[in-house]
């Protein structure tokens, strides 16, 4: 949930789905935990020590592994004054700490925000964001990517994503661990052991779902969130509108290389008009975010 001080827009749609996906993904958590060690039984201390430092490290160090994956570079005000001077000022508008600014030399145009926490937040722009956008567009972005911060929505993810995770581990386990060698064919538990793969499948299917279901609604959330703080929704639909048209200028090789982090950008990578991800995209399409952004301008302007 969101700070009680922060001027960002409280969103109980979102909320309600954060506590939703988290109380599903628990559930589905604790079966799966509960199959593994059915079927582990004298294996259960190394299940236990997988799944808890899995979580441990998921949860603690996946914002940063994801910025070091996307070339985040941190950045002083005398290295980057204009995105350093536009954080201040969405910072001052939302009363909330100043998060760590970085830049990433990428020419494919996006922003994203990591973090856990107003403590660990990190904000980082493109160079290819930054030499396209006017001010204003770059502060609508911005904005947008610092109420992922405010509505903590990031560790929600982190922590939601973990599970698929965990499943994909725990099926190269079953299969190549060698734990079916230790059980007889007539065993119960050595049938539900064959049976892992298939749970692990299923698990991976539903928590991917939930995961990308609660990423659209957040990334409509931010848009709007970010359009009600700054108080220019145009700035913001121009600054999607540029980006999208932009991004099919991008050299498909640099798409592909950003297409593993579309779930932390402000606007997603695709190397292809027809790329499967769009069937299973972290974001709404460009259509709902503009026709949200125009509602929102048309109840501003009244």
């Amino acid at each position: 949930m969101p700070r009680a001080r922060s001027r960002y827009a409280p969103d109980r749609g979102l909320t309600g789905r954060m506590v939703t996906t988290m109380f599903l993904i628990g559930l589905l958590y604790v079966v799966f935990v509960g199959v593994l060690l059915a079927a582990l039984r004298g294996s259960w201390p190394i299940i236990l020590i997988i799944t808890g430092g899995l979580f441990i490290a998921q949860f603690c160090f996946s914002d940063r592994i994801a910025a070091y994956g996307m070339g985040a570079r941190e950045v002083t005000p005398e290295q980057a004054p204009e995105l350093h001077g536009t954080i201040d000022r969405i910072c001052a508008l939302a009363d909330m700490p100043k998060p760590k600014v970085a830049i990433a030399e990428s020419d494919v145009p996006n922003a994203f925000a990591t973090g856990r926490s107003e403590k660990t937040a990190l904000v980082c722009a493109t160079t290819g964001l930054l030499r396209r956008l006017e001010p204003e567009e770059l502060e609508g972005v911005l904005a947008h990517e610092m109420s992922h911060v405010a509505h903590r929505d990031v560790a929600v993810m982190t922590i939601a994503s973990f599970l698929g995770v965990l499943a994909g581990v725990m099926t190269r386990i079953a299969l190549w661990g060698g734990f079916a060698r230790s059980r007889p064919g007539n065993d119960p538990a050595g049938i539900l052991l064959l049976l892992i793969p298939l749970i692990s499948a299923v698990v991976y299917a539903i928590s991917f779902l939930l995961t990308r279901l609660l990423s659209r609604y957040r990334e409509l959330s931010a848009d709007r969130a970010a359009a009600l703080l700054t108080g220019r929704p145009s700035a913001l639909a121009s600054a999607l509108t540029k980006v999208s048209g932009q991004m099919a200028r991008i050299p498909t090789e640099d798409l592909r290389k950003a297409e593993p982090y579309n779930a932390f950008y402000f606007m997603p990578a695709f190397s292809a008009k027809e790329s499967l991800g769009r069937l299973f995209s972290s974001h709404p399409t460009l259509e709902q975010r503009l026709d949200q952004l125009s509602r929102i301008s048309t109840d501003l302007s009244r």
